[in-house]
């Protein structure tokens, strides 16, 4: 099949959304399929407000419409609900052409952690995005219950995998002191709540591996942690096997592809319980520990035997996830084409 996958998260951004579509798109081409990505580097874009680093498409619906029939897809799936999303849908809506949608981040709670406006109010726009397809594709179950009870009609499972050949225990590692290393990898923006690591009173050593609005802030903050910027490939995995504990502050996030990665080099992880962790980490579970005493988690985590935390990862694989993706397409009839 001919796959379309519109996206308003692409490169050159870091970040859980691009990570898991490219690792996709991966599995699906090794499937037989053709995948097209279209995506605000087929447009002219403007940085987004308060967030630079992502691109909002000035993007019609005419012309993603152009774009679409150049492809001529078999199979739509609107990835993410920005400019470029909502055009897309527009031109699928117009056709009677089906498609599906993929709720990748929690988007209420991020515009409520940077401007306050209420989550009912965005939740309700959502809504209206993803009922209009056949399915919204959420990344753990507990997220697929929850938009369900928020009145999403077709949310269902669509998991993420892990690397589990790049991330591994075996490799190489960073220099470190004698203490236990914390490590936080991701981006450094305020619904991420990374000065709820930084500021916990822990024995060793915090380490943060990212970029984001927050970083000058944070750094000016808590000056004793050490900085790493964005880190990726091998750098990435030498750094979470280094760690003795991975800590995942973030109480938004739908999966966190950086537990699975720290997960599979053999480095417990430290979370809030609450959806996301609960799935990806669990409940006295093998690969880290949940608490809401994010310090409690830390120090729990440290006693996680590191052989175990990998095993734990290996379940998050992306063929797996990748099937239940492909599972979830609805082809575009030919007569509806246009």
């Amino acid at each position: 099949m001919k796959i379309m996958i519109v996206t308003d998260a692409w490169e050159p951004q870091v970040n859980g959304v691009v990570r898991t579509l490219k690792m996709t798109t991966r599995e699906l081409r090794a499937m037989g399929h053709t995948t097209h990505i279209l995506s605000p580097l087929d447009f002219k874009s403007v940085p987004c407000p308060t967030y630079p680093e992502i691109s909002l498409a000035l993007a019609t619906r005419a012309a993603a419409a152009r774009r679409i029939d150049a492809v001529g897809p078999d199979c739509l799936h609107i990835a993410t609900e920005g400019p470029l999303g909502w055009a897309a849908r527009g031109v699928a809506m117009r056709r009677g052409w089906p498609f599906t949608t993929a709720y990748h981040s929690r988007f209420p709670e991020y515009v409520h952690a940077r401007v306050r406006l209420p989550v009912d109010w965005s939740y309700a726009l959502l809504r209206k995005f993803h009922n209009a397809g056949e399915g919204t594709l959420a990344p753990t179950p507990a997220i697929v219950d929850d938009l369900k009870a928020r009145g999403f009609k077709r949310a269902r499972l669509w998991s993420r995998g892990v690397n589990l050949d790049a991330f591994s225990p075996e490799g190489p590692r960073l220099e470190r002191g004698a203490g236990p290393v914390f490590l936080y990898v991701g981006r450094l923006a305020v619904e991420k709540q990374v000065h709820k690591f930084l500021e916990l009173d822990l024995p060793g050593e915090k380490w943060v591996a990212g970029t984001g609005p927050e970083e000058a802030k944070l750094k000016a903050r808590y000056p004793n942690a050490r900085w790493f910027g964005v880190m990726s490939g091998d750098d990435l995995a030498a750094v979470y096997r280094t760690a003795d504990v991975m800590v995942f502050p973030s109480v938004t996030d739908t999966f966190g592809l950086v537990m699975a990665e720290s997960m599979a080099c053999g480095t417990p992880v430290a979370a809030y319980p609450v959806p996301g962790p609960i799935d990806v980490v669990g409940h006295a579970s093998p690969g880290g520990a949940i608490d809401m005493d994010l310090r409690a988690a830390c120090l729990a985590a440290l006693g996680k035997p590191r052989d175990g935390v990998r095993r734990h990862a290996e379940q998050f694989n992306w063929p797996q996830a990748s099937r239940q993706f492909e599972q979830a397409l609805v082809p575009i009839r030919q007569v509806n084409r246009r």
